[in-house]
């Protein structure tokens, strides 16, 4: 653990804003700022800021550098499965990419009954429905159980502040969200970029629990990949070799990815009726590492810190500056 010092140094240089004054269309998501160049182009910021429980809590040292990196570690490795919106990486934290009309459904892709948000099959068993997201749930099952078959739990896609929610295949043909044809093809692919994540995971000592993935379709009507794909944020992961000692102890998974913030903050309040308390430094910090430790640990490559010393802010905007010179002045 570093130092109180370098802590706040830490903290100080996160990015917690990446608006720029010369880009345009300027849109600020909970973790991402984007912008929609005239071109068709669209621009992704990861910034550092954490959400949790539909609200941005804090800020955490190279958070929005591990996104960006871990999804650009899948849509690499699963391209030839489905194709995906990227066209470049500048930046640590940012991905240039293709603009797309997006599908209002996640797809959530599920192998063990876990999870602690309101549309977690977990939260959902324990209060006793047993027949969920359209699939029948037996009597007697625990908390992080492998589930007979990998199974999908869709949702709804939320406006700004709102909260995303179960829904089933047959409601979202009713509703019209999606053809049946593009339904047929989002099942399947979403179930064969998992099972790729899921063997991939596996090859370093992982186990891919769950994930969500989010869909768009381009100007020839072809549907990709979009948004992020198998990071800390958007998936859990369990360290394999512990599991089955802690499923059989009735303890909670070693994990590297968002649910540690999430039971941080579940120990001590209802995040969905009460206020969430403020999260330690430290605690940040110790998040941080996990995130890195999942990044390394997936892709077999050594994370590179970015230099405390030079605000990322500066850094961002020296890069788009390069990529895309033609909204920047000469001086930029």
């Amino acid at each position: 653990m570093p130092d109180p010092t370098e802590i706040q140094t830490l903290i100080d240089n996160c990015l917690i804003d990446a608006e720029f004054a010369e880009l345009p269309n300027f849109q600020r998501g909970k973790v991402r700022d984007s912008y929609d160049l005239p071109d068709g182009r669209r621009v992704l910021v990861a910034t550092d800021r954490q959400s949790a429980f539909d609200q941005v809590l804090a800020a955490v040292p190279y958070k929005g550098q591990v996104l960006n990196q871990t999804a650009q570690f899948w849509f690499d490795e699963t391209a030839d499965i489905c194709a995906n919106h990227v066209i470049s990486y500048p930046d640590p934290n940012v991905a240039i990419v293709k603009r797309l009309d997006m599908l209002p459904i996640e797809m959530v892709v599920r192998d063990y009954l876990t999870g602690s948000t309101e549309t977690s099959i977990w939260p959902m068993y324990e209060r006793g429905e047993r027949l969920l997201y359209g699939h029948r749930f037996p009597d007697g099952m625990r908390k992080s159980q492998k589930l007979p078959e990998t199974i999908l739990t869709p949702t709804t896609k939320a406006e700004a502040g709102g909260h995303d929610a179960p829904i089933t295949q047959p409601e979202i043909l009713e509703q019209g969200l999606v053809s049946e044809a593009q339904w047929n093809e989002l099942a399947e692919l979403s179930l064969a970029v998992f099972a790729r994540g899921r063997q991939i995971a596996a090859d370093n000592g992982l186990i891919l629990v769950d994930t969500k993935y989010e869909f768009g379709v381009d100007g020839e009507g072809r549907i990709r990949l979009a948004d992020e794909i198998h990071t800390p944020d958007s998936s859990r992961y369990w360290i394999d070799e512990s599991y089955g000692i802690r499923f059989e102890a009735g303890e909670n998974p070693e994990s590297l990815d968002k649910e540690f913030l999430r039971l941080w903050i579940a120990e001590r309040c209802d995040p969905y009726q009460d206020p969430i308390p403020e999260i330690p430094l430290e605690t940040l910090i110790e998040f941080s590492g996990k995130y890195v430790a999942l990044f390394e640990t997936v892709t077999g490559r050594k994370f590179e810190h970015a230099a405390a010393d030079v605000p990322l802010r500066d850094r961002i905007h020296a890069s788009l500056a390069r990529e895309i010179p033609e909204f920047f002045s000469p001086a930029a």
